[in-house]
């Protein structure tokens, strides 16, 4: 049972009636999470418009979902491992890529650099090496990719600590954490 109540967006108004609108035409449903965040209309305006404009960047979505299950098998967010797994497998990635991912790897050299690079920044809270930067340049990164990796990065903590402080209650298909 969530920690804080899950906003029906039937009772809501104004704003907060608008981006949970926005939301449902997009998953086709109202996630979890959303609701949750919809206590605060700030909160949720600025989660809402951080995955808007991140869905728009030059990342690949597909990566972009395996940063999210990286992130979120590391901080044991079973919440975001289940809704990225399904968002990832929607974005043209493999059930096996997926699962790599979830353990911070790939096939792909190029993925598994921005997955090392994502995870020393969260286990690092942040604080990494020149190196680590040169490493994703050397796979062909530039600095556009480089920071919009980063921002993925801020985001999937965001979301992470929502759920897992909050106890939001799963409502994709279920991933098993490792």
């Amino acid at each position: 049972m969530s920690r804080i109540p899950l906003v029906n967006p039937k009772d809501s108004t104004g704003e907060r009636q608008q981006l949970l609108g926005q939301i449902h035409s997009a998953f086709g449903a109202t996630p979890n999470m959303f609701r949750a965040v919809a206590n605060s209309t700030a909160a949720l305006k600025s989660m809402w418009g951080s995955f808007a404009a991140l869905g728009g960047g030059v990342i690949a979505p597909k990566l972009g979902e395996q940063i999210a299950v990286a992130i979120a098998n590391r901080n044991a967010c079973e919440y975001c491992l289940a809704a990225h797994t399904a968002l990832g497998r929607k974005a043209g990635a493999s059930g096996d890529e997926m699962s790599a991912a979830q353990d911070g790897q790939s096939q792909d050299p190029k993925t598994a650099a921005a997955l090392r690079f994502a995870l020393r920044v969260v286990e690092g809270r942040g604080q990494i090496e020149t190196a680590d930067v040169e490493a994703l340049r050397g796979e062909g990164f530039n600095d556009e990719e480089i920071v919009e990796i980063l921002a993925h990065v801020a985001l999937n903590l965001f979301t992470n600590y929502v759920n897992v402080a909050f106890a939001v209650p799963v409502d994709f298909p279920g991933v098993k954490l490792r």
